[in-house]
Formats: structure tokens, C-alpha cells, sequence
């Protein structure tokens, strides 16, 4: 897709990749709706760009519907929806049960209330593009967190589907999934993290990667060309996998405890 002159809502578009993306896409003639939780930090990259910018909580249906309506009002229909919002805590299956609705609202619930708000009129107009910011994490798995990974498996399973459903009808779907990005959920401390930071690559140049998937309309978008190979052997061997992720786990406990 040429996203010149396409309406295009960035959620979590205050910094990191979100940031970075808006950045690229006015810089390639689209008109951005700039959307974050922190309303302003939203608009100082809003003026910075020449975009708008809408506060929104996206785990808020309200919210998220009263976003689509503030940017046709601004721009007109919504052709590109980017829901690049999203949390992480870490923890395993004994995180508390706020964490794990907290993820599932910010991570999955908030792609269901953008399909609602805007499919329908992309399906009246024939077209329409949704965009999710999910994780390798969504392909593979996080070690250090559970509820992201669970969460972050939905994400793609949500974009699959709606890719499916929606596929022949004129919406395209495409689904990030990158390995570790220099943002503010990369946690220099974490031995886990630190094996991520080993591969990991600058906002700008996810966004970038991203631009390219956008482009070619690519289902899966891998900024980090490995998570496809490492998906690869998951799926041609998954017990082979799973023992390999179990050798990292052990050595990146034993990294912790020294």
C-alpha cells in the first residue's frame, strides 16, 4: 500500500516505535493521527509532524470509538489503523490477576475495539488496513513473562483471523513481530533483556521495517529477519525448540543468581 495521503491512527505513538512510525508515515505524505495515553507527548510529536493527536486510553472501548471519531473528524475515514499500544510485566503464571487483565485489555481487547470502530466502514468502502504491534513473543515466547506472552500469542491469533475473515473483502492485515527494540520496555537490568539487547535495533529502524511490510503488504512483518528462521524450527520441531528454550531459561536463571 502507498500510505500517501491515507488517513492513518497510531496508538502508543508518543515514543518508541509508535513515534518512530508516525514520524515515517508523514514523512511519506500520510495524514497521522498521533494517540497515546499521554495526550501530551501525543501532540508534541502531532506538531512535530504536522499530524493530530488524540489522548486515549485503547483498554476503554469508549475511548477507543471517541479516537475513530475524532480522526474522521480531523482527516475523514480511517484507512490505515495501527494498534501499536502495549504493556509487559514480568512474572510467571503467578502474576496477579490485575496484571493478567491489564495485559489482556491493553495487549488484545483494545485490536477488538478498533476492529469494531472502524471494519465496518472499511468493509463499506472496500478497503482498509489494520495494523498490529504484537512481539517475536507472539510467534515464539517471552521466558521472563507469562501474561505478555500469552497476550501477545492472542494478538496474532486476533490478526489471523481477522485476516482471514476479512482478507477477500478488501482489508489488508498486517502483524509486527519484532525481537528486542531500544524503548523504554527494554530493561538494561534483566539478564533476559540483556540477551534480547544482543540483536536489538533502534526504534527508527523497526519503523522502517515496518514501512517496507506496509509497502509490500506483508502478513507477518519480522524487523528482525532471525525471528523468522527461529520460527521456522519451532514449527518443523517443536520439541526440539521447546528443549533448546529450556537450556536458555536454565542458563539465563544462572546468569541471575551470579
Amino acid at each position: 500500500m502507498d500510505v500517501n495521503n491515507k488517513v492513518v491512527v497510531v496508538t502508543g505513538g508518543a515514543r518508541g516505535i509508535g513515534a518512530a512510525l508516525c514520524r515515517q508515515l508523514a514523512a511519506a505524505g500520510a495524514k497521522v493521527m498521533v494517540s497515546d495515553i499521554d495526550g501530551q507527548t501525543a501532540a508534541e510529536v502531532a506538531a512535530e509532524i504536522g499530524g493530530e493527536s488524540c489522548p486515549c486510553d485503547v483498554s476503554q472501548e469508549s475511548e477507543v470509538t471517541a479516537l475513530v471519531k475524532a480522526t474522521e473528524d480531523a482527516f475523514g475515514p480511517v484507512d490505515i489503523f495501527v494498534s501499536n499500544a502495549g504493556i509487559t510485566v514480568k512474572g510467571s503464571e503467578n502474576t496477579i490477576d490485575g496484571d493478567w487483565q491489564r495485559l489482556w485489555d491493553v495487549n488484545v481487547m483494545s485490536r477488538i475495539f478498533a476492529a469494531r470502530a472502524v471494519v465496518p466502514g472499511m468493509l463499506a468502502r472496500g478497503e482498509g488496513y489494520l495494523i498490529h504491534t504484537a512481539s517475536a513473543a507472539g510467534l515464539l515466547t517471552e521466558i521472563g513473562s507469562a501474561a505478555y506472552s500469552v497476550t501477545k500469542h492472542a494478538d496474532v491469533a486476533l490478526a489471523e483471523w481477522l485476516s482471514v475473515q476479512h482478507g477477500r473483502e478488501g482489508i489488508r492485515v498486517s502483524c509486527i513481530c519484532p525481537l528486542g527494540v531500544e524503548t523504554d520496555m527494554l530493561d538494561h537490568d534483566d539478564p533476559i533483556h540483556q540477551f534480547l539487547q544482543i540483536s536489538s535495533i533502534s526504534a527508527d529502524q523497526a519503523a522502517t521495517a515496518i514501512m517496507a511490510g506496509i509497502e509490500s503488504e506483508k502478513f507477518l512483518i519480522l524487523p528482525h529477519p532471525q525471528v523468522d528462521e527461529f520460527y521456522r524450527m519451532k514449527s518443523e520441531d517443536p520439541d526440539r525448540w521447546i528443549r533448546g528454550m529450556q537450556r536458555l531459561k536454565q542458563k539465563l536463571a544462572r546468569r541471575r543468581a551470579a
